[in-house]
């Protein structure tokens, strides 16, 4: 057991990086008042983006495809939402479904039937020197793609706005009374239409992490549920951005209990642990966030035009 510790651990920090990159700006957007359904579809949309983007040759040009297909889908929800006051949690599922349906239908159009073949760059894992000599966590934190170095910084980063900054005090007055922000001179529909898009960056770049830096290609549907399990995980982590991100952790050693298993030799079906990420996300909703205290306007149809 102690020989899998280790491999357990960097699975844990590699299948974590695009729950928490998707959670993270999930959290920004309830923060501001907006729950999106709809992240599943945005993260499936930054997955095609990426093999896109990278199908030119360049990890970069994937990485911003990804974020741009992301953006591009909560800019669709943005404006449904806030122009059309449409339901957020009908809007979101029928985002989800559409780009579900579409990224697949996109994918053959593009590359045709053979596509699942294609070879695309990928992001190698990086060695930090020094830190990833550090036993036990050395190897999980420190010899990861660099994708997940970023997200180091981004919880950071987005701590730092939230709490730190007029912009993100914005972003909490929105979410927790918007009338209230209003009369103090900001525009609620700006700062909850920004803070969607934001959220979209995000999840792209999950969904880019998710094929760059794990898979290496497309499939349909390949996201999986991640989307859902990302607002699972904000619920968990309290809507603050290092909680979301140890909630994510939590979420990723779910997932990765199914390696741990199959090193050990275990004859239980590799289905079990499969299915207990989504069991654990059940178990949260229902039961680990029953005191947790959500944003006040959370889900409430304030968007006004812009």
């Amino acid at each position: 057991m102690s020989d899998s510790l280790a491999p357990f651990l960097e699975a844990t920090v590699r299948t974590a990086t695009p729950l928490a990159l998707a959670a993270l700006g999930e959290a920004i957007s309830e923060r501001a008042g907006v729950i999106n359904v709809g992240l599943e579809g945005v993260i499936i949309a930054g997955c095609f983006g990426a093999v896109l983007g990278a199908s030119t040759g360049s990890v970069s040009a994937g990485v911003a495809g990804g974020v741009a297909a992301g953006m591009l889908v909560s800019l669709v929800f943005a404006a449904f939402v806030a122009w059309l006051r449409t339901d957020q949690i009908i809007t979101g599922t029928a985002l989800t479904l559409g780009a579900l349906g579409l990224t697949g239908t996109l994918y053959r159009a593009v590359f045709g039937t053979t596509g699942a073949a294609l070879t695309i760059p990928t992001m190698r894992p990086l060695a930090i020197p020094g830190l990833s000599r550090i036993p036990v966590v050395g190897e999980a934190l420190f010899q990861q793609a660099p994708v997940t170095y970023a997200l180091y910084a981004l919880v950071a980063g987005v701590w730092w706005f939230l709490y730190r900054t007029h912009a993100g005090l914005a972003v909490r007055a929105v979410g927790e009374h918007s009338d209230a922000a209003e009369a103090a001179g900001i525009r609620p529909a700006r700062v909850q239409g920004l803070a969607v898009l934001a959220a979209g960056a995000l999840g792209g770049l999950a969904g880019a992490s998710l094929v760059l830096a794990q898979v290496g290609t497309f499939t349909e549907g390949m996201s999986a549920g991640r989307g859902f399990i990302a607002i699972a995980i904000v619920a968990l982590g309290r809507w603050r951005p290092v909680g979301v991100a140890l909630a994510a952790l939590l979420f990723g050693a779910a997932t990765a209990l199914q390696f741990l298993f199959q090193s050990t030799g275990s004859q239980l079906p590799y289905q079990l642990f499969l299915a207990f990420p989504y069991v654990l996300t059940l178990v949260v909703l229902a039961a680990g966030t029953s005191r947790a205290r959500a944003p006040a306007a959370l889900g409430r149809r304030e968007l006004r035009v812009f």
